[in-house]
């Protein structure tokens, strides 16, 4: 039987240092923090590479990532979701994993993903012994835990995948360019809300995917419109699509798909069965469907 590797304190532990923040069993394998630009490299296992972000916290950033994943899985690829936001993780919850326990190991002393509903999944919050702990890390141990998610995890053992989906945190900063640096994204997904203020930092998150040459696969309108399940009307609640609609004219890129504001969205994913397995025929679900096959297209995946 593989070992498990053995919950941390994350946040605390003494004996962690940057060179491993994740804990693993080194063995002299773990490569020492490099300062200077990384060299880019592919990540052994997956063919291709789908970052979703949001230059802005609270637009639902992780549950479209999370979706996204799902569809890819429903449309026959091997689809896998890889949780780079260290300081809040959200995939164990998304995907039913957080009580999981913590992930297995490959006599190479790399982690083994943790699969539910046909998705490969790993993040930061299978490690923690406490999952309300805050983790307090300065940039080196940062950017080392990125590496090691990046290359440490083995999705070849696991089957590999055709698409990987990094479910990028909030902002512009470290993580980001790091990932940028570190492994070929094939493109990104940036997810804004109609808000005005969602909308001038996803022109951020563009412009920022511009300078270190991701191209932007299109963007994502989360929270439309709100349909009144009694009279059918329809209300926008943080405003009018033109500002988005308007952003994505002026920079050129895709209106991919408009997630509507739906109180079940967000109870699917709190319960830990995200909308495209809860209630795959709904009108929300199709829309996850229909951007995953418009991405597949644009990184020339072919799907069922």
């Amino acid at each position: 039987m593989r070992p498990l590797i053995q919950r941390r304190l994350i946040h605390a532990a003494p004996a962690l240092r940057h060179e491993n923040p994740l804990g693993l069993p080194t063995k002299g394998n773990i490569p020492r923090f490099q300062r200077g630009l990384p060299q880019k490299r592919p990540i052994q296992g997956v063919s291709h590479i789908i970052a979703v972000s949001s230059a802005k916290g609270g637009v639902g950033k992780s549950t479209i990532a999370a979706n996204l994943a799902l569809a890819f899985a429903r449309l026959g690829l091997r689809a896998g979701i890889l949780d780079t936001d260290i300081f809040g993780p959200s995939i164990p919850t998304l995907f039913d994993l957080a009580a999981a326990g913590p992930p297995r190991l490959t006599p190479h002393n790399q982690l083994l993903p943790l699969t539910n509903y046909g998705v490969k999944t790993m993040s930061l919050g299978y490690l923690a012994a406490d999952e309300a702990a805050p983790v307090v890390w300065r940039g080196p141990m940062l950017l080392k835990a990125v590496q090691q998610l990046l290359h440490e995890v083995d999705w070849r053992a696991a089957g590999g995948a055709d698409v990987l989906v990094l479910d990028l945190p909030p902002g512009t900063g470290d993580v980001q360019l790091s990932i940028a640096q570190q492994v070929p994204v094939d493109g990104a997904v940036v997810v804004s809300t109609p808000h005005v203020l969602a909308v001038k930092d996803a022109v951020k998150g563009v412009g920022m995917f511009a300078k270190v040459g991701v191209p932007v696969l299109g963007l994502v309108q989360n929270m439309a419109v709100f349909r009144c399940p009694a009279c059918g009307g329809e209300t926008a609640v943080f405003g009018g699509s033109e500002g988005v609609r308007r952003m994505c004219e002026e920079h050129g890129i895709e209106l991919l798909g408009d997630v509507p504001l739906h109180p079940n969205i967000g109870e699917d994913g709190s319960r830990g069965k995200p909308t495209v397995v809860a209630e795959p025929e709904s009108e929300r679900a199709r829309v996850f469907m229909d951007v995953a096959r418009k991405l597949a297209a644009k990184v020339g995946l072919e799907v069922s």
